[in-house]
């Protein structure tokens, strides 16, 4: 793929972008072409060195704030006439209360996510004190002649220490699963804003 190649579906699949984040991101890329000719290699292969266009596109798109992306999607293509204007005011008592309860909900269900995660490492944590409670409670059983309870003790400390060991697993794959979650789900919003509009 040439470097025009290259630089055309770049600029294609960020034309939704605003303006001065599509024309930065378009003057580095082709720059960086520029570079990489000049220290030897032919056209085609610092293109090829950038990886696929939609690998940058999806890069880029990740690197941009989701607000830009709003502001920029949302701005009307056309001046609302007066009975548009009207009706969007007549029925605003129906759709206003209805897009702030689903946005309450969305909201709710991801503090909720991060509550739970937020419980189970407050739980390890716990876990971790026990063990070192056991195991100070066991020193003293030993230190007053209480040998068997001290080694019942000892049992007890190991058993809560191996949970504590589960526990944190637990806890960073939940924890990597959410922001996982976090990050994916935000990348589809990005990309539904920029979706191209179907030609009618």
């Amino acid at each position: 793929m040439s470097k025009q190649e290259f630089l055309t579906h770049l600029r294609c699949g960020l034309s939704r972008l605003p303006e001065k984040d599509r024309e930065e991101r378009i003057t580095f890329y082709s720059e960086m072409i520029d570079d990489i000719v000049e220290e030897g290699a032919s056209e085609n292969e610092a293109v090829s060195s950038l990886g696929s266009v939609d690998e940058v596109i999806s890069q880029i798109i990740a690197e941009v704030p989701l607000s830009k992306i709003v502001k920029e999607n949302v701005k009307p293509k056309r001046e609302m006439k007066t009975w548009e204007i009207g009706l969007l005011l007549l029925g605003s008592p129906l759709w206003v209360p209805l897009l702030i309860s689903v946005l309450a909900v969305i909201f709710s269900l991801y503090i909720v996510m991060w509550s739970v995660i937020v419980s189970a490492w407050a739980v390890f944590v716990s876990l971790c004190a026990c063990v070192i409670g056991v195991l100070t409670a066991s020193v003293l059983c030993f230190a007053f002649n209480s040998t068997a309870v001290g080694i019942a003790v000892v049992g007890v400390g190991i058993t809560l220490a191996g949970l504590s060991i589960f526990a944190f697993f637990a806890c960073r794959i939940a924890t990597k699963g959410i922001l996982l979650l976090t990050k994916k789900t935000t990348m589809a919003l990005k990309k539904s804003f920029l979706k191209k509009e179907v030609a009618q």
